[in-house]
């Protein structure tokens, strides 16, 4: 980034230092502003702002991947160690959820139709994979908006490593009984009921050893929500509806902001989540629920119920 640092310059003619540059990517990622009213704040022409964003992008994407990795086995354990102390879910490796990423488009555009979500928004969605320090551990993004969560997560090259046994096939946790209990992740019920992804009990009338499942369930996913809320919140460019973005580079600006979060979370001595969180990270998105479920992982969720409520058969 240094070598061609002098190529962008100020109204005033002074060069752009390679802080200037960061900075200026940074403000348009974090204030989500327009080009314009960057440009006028830092002494710039709108599209030297666009030109330095995007070199910010792209110089992320070559240094910056090893902030958003899947857990090394030493990194594992204490990241499940972390999930049990939230509400005691055992061999817990992470949450899963989805958020959309609205867009601005005219409806003159011949694309348009293709980003039409299920709530009339023109969207990207983004699912993340979460620890219990918020940090994203995976993620997907550049699927339209209308495509289910549970589609995007079949797709996923994640999923594909679970269904080969190549990812969550640590260590087994042996417990009263001689049941083992696997490594798993945790959604909601916009994902399928997995050997390896365990969602909530449907229904509401449930006897207690499931009721109190959900309960806890429920309050360890939260992680999720908090970390997409916290992404929004932090990198606004992602957080309202981006006027008529390129599809392509969208998915690149989505990842380098993820990048940015933990790198964030990285920096911290403690996660810090004193962050307004107010509003809802998928406000006005009505939750679409899979119901696949598959019997090995009913085996484990039973398990992981009775296990909770301390009735496991001795």
């Amino acid at each position: 980034m240094k070598t061609k640092s002098a190529h962008f310059i100020f109204t005033s003619g002074k060069p752009m230092s390679l802080y200037d540059q960061v900075a200026v990517a940074l403000r348009r990622l974090g204030s989500g502003d327009s080009l314009v009213t960057i440009g006028d704040s830092f002494g710039l022409n709108h599209s030297t702002v666009s030109q330095v964003t995007w070199r910010f992008v792209e110089s992320m994407e070559e240094r910056g991947l090893h902030h958003l990795q899947w857990p090394t086995e030493s990194e594992m354990a204490a990241i499940k160690s972390k999930f049990e102390q939230v509400r005691g879910l055992p061999n817990c490796c992470g949450v899963i959820d989805a958020t959309h990423i609205t867009m601005c488009l005219p409806a003159s555009e011949p694309s348009s139709n293709v980003w039409l979500d299920h709530e009339k928004n023109h969207s990207m969605v983004l699912q993340a994979i979460v620890d219990a320090d918020m940090r994203f551990r995976d993620i997907v993004t550049g699927w339209p908006g209308k495509m289910k969560d549970w589609l995007v997560f079949e797709s996923s090259n994640f999923c594909k490593l679970c269904d080969k046994g190549e990812r969550l096939n640590g260590k087994t946790l042996h417990v009263s009984g001689g049941y083992e209990i696997r490594e798993y992740i945790i959604g909601d019920l916009g994902y399928p009921l997995l050997p390896y992804l365990l969602v909530p009990y449907e229904g509401k009338e449930l006897a207690e050893p499931k009721a109190y499942f959900n309960r806890q369930h429920f309050a360890t996913r939260m992680v999720g929500q908090r970390a997409l809320m916290r992404l929004k919140e932090m990198w606004k460019i992602i957080q309202g509806s981006m006027w008529r973005p390129d599809k392509h580079r969208l998915p690149r600006i989505i990842l380098v902001c993820c990048l940015l979060h933990n790198i964030v979370i990285d920096m911290e001595d403690e996660v810090q989540d004193e962050l307004s969180l107010a509003h809802n990270h998928d406000s006005g998105y009505h939750q679409l629920i899979c119901g696949a479920s598959d019997a090995k992982g009913a085996s484990l969720r039973e398990k992981l119920s009775l296990y909770l409520t301390r009735t496991l058969p001795p």
